[in-house]
């Protein structure tokens, strides 16, 4: 046996040394190493809840079947019916903790107002006072600091921001945005815009659980409509927001005014019924007069036919919507050749729709003058030499002006002149090969 075998043989006789017993800390890495998971990347996928995992919960209200909280609701009517005045009132009884329509009380809580068309000193303030707020617990959203400049706030472009300082606030109960078309960076008919524009609306309302309350108008000329589809620009405005409320004047049995602010829509609670009210003038303090509202009892009925009934009192009696859009259009030409998409433009911002418009167009007799060819061809209009321009109805357009002093007649500038008379048998003379054709 060589010496190599010896020394295996020995070794493998020798007594195996005792195992070290592993100290406390090395033992507690062991364990802690046991429990390390492998983080899981989660590819891109649509993600789905089934419904059994969703728990049911109760619609939380302000105000019991009107006002929601963590909801984006619209307020609308015709001008003078008094829209941001119940604004107020609403803020009014919220800060106050006050008393709604229907007897119900309110918790108080605090409220943030923007209004891109009153002046708080001397018309926010006066109202909100006379109706009983309390003012501490009402905040105007005044300005935004950007970078340490301070600018002007913008809903389409600082609702987060907003919803950062309210939430500093705590407890904001209602939000009222004058008018909501503010909160649209872009179109405001366009479907689109619209639904992007409020969705910071929709989101801040459920963040803060607070009910948020914008204002818009009534189109002109759309009596008899669904009542939802004659608010002012998109349809999405109605869409998307969850409680409509119209505002309206109508004539009671003794043949006073009578106002009512009615449920047009609702896809959380009823959607009829109303109040009665009345805009009546108080002193706010010494020397300092104002509007507030007060209210009457509740009526019954949808909104398309209270607005009806409201509409069937008034007619014959006011400027029908044809009028009202005649004496606009002639105030947006005035004296000038204005180019027709700007001065339809103009007027759909009034609230008047596209037939209305038409309509008034044809009254008139405005003369239309088109230029150019084809995918180049510009339409303006012009009044008749018959139409009354009232004096402050001047305008510059630069656009028209330039044409003016190039076209010299009609047969040197290649433009067509279109007369818009009163008959139903329009004629369009070309100066082109002579020949009438009709329009």
């Amino acid at each position: 046996m060589s010496g190599v075998d010896d020394l295996i043989e020995q070794l493998e006789a020798a007594p195996t040394p005792p195992k070290r017993q592993r100290t406390p800390a090395e033992s507690a890495y062991e364990r802690a190493a046991e429990t390390i998971i492998t983080p899981v990347v989660e590819l891109d996928a649509v993600i789905l809840t089934r419904a059994s995992t969703i728990k049911m919960v109760p619609v939380q209200w302000l105000w019991q079947d009107w006002l929601a909280q963590g909801k984006v609701h619209l307020l609308a009517g015709a001008p003078g019916q008094g829209k941001t005045t119940i604004a107020l009132a609403f803020a009014a009884t919220v800060s106050a903790g006050g008393k709604w329509p229907d007897g119900r009380r309110c918790a108080p809580g605090n409220v943030l107002v923007w209004s891109g068309e009153d002046d708080p000193g001397d018309t926010l303030i006066p109202r909100l006072t006379a109706m009983g707020a309390d003012l501490e617990r009402v905040h105007f959203i005044d300005a935004m600091r950007v970078n340490g400049e301070v600018m002007p706030f913008d809903p389409a472009r600082d609702m987060p921001d907003l919803e950062k300082a309210a939430q500093s606030i705590g407890d904001v109960r209602l939000v009222i945005v004058d008018p909501i078309v503010s909160a649209i960076a872009k179109d405001g008919n366009s479907n689109n815009d619209v639904r992007r524009g409020l969705q910071p609306l929709v989101d801040m309302a459920w963040s803060l659980s607070a009910a948020v309350l914008g204002i818009s108008h009534l189109s002109k000329g759309t009596a008899g409509r669904d009542p939802n589809e004659r608010v002012n620009g998109s349809v999405a405005f109605t869409a998307v927001v969850r409680v409509v409320l119209l505002a309206a004047k109508i004539k009671a049995d003794d043949g006073a005014d009578k106002r009512i602010l009615v449920r047009s829509k609702s896809n959380i609670g009823p959607d009829q019924g109303g109040f009665e009210y009345h805009v009546e003038q108080m002193e706010a303090a010494p020397g300092i007069e104002t509007s507030v509202v007060s209210w009457g009892s509740a009526i019954d009925g949808t909104a398309r036919e209270l607005l009806a009934d409201a509409e069937a009192e008034q007619e014959g009696q006011d400027k029908t919507a044809t009028d009202e859009a005649a004496d606009s259009l002639i105030r947006i030409i005035g004296k000038d050749m204005v180019p027709s998409q700007e001065a339809t433009a103009k007027m759909k911002a009034e609230g008047f729709s596209p037939k209305v418009i038409r309509n008034a167009r044809e009254r008139i007799g405005v003369i239309v003058k088109r230029s150019g060819f084809g995918k180049e061809m510009a339409s303006y209009w012009k009044l008749p030499d018959t139409a009354v321009v009232p004096s402050e109805a001047i305008h510059a357009h630069s656009g028209p002006h330039i044409l003016r002093a190039s076209m010299g007649t009609n047969e040197e500038s290649g433009l067509v002149e279109i007369a818009r008379p009163r008959a139903s048998a329009l004629v369009a003379a070309s100066v082109f090969d002579g020949q009438e054709e009709r329009i």
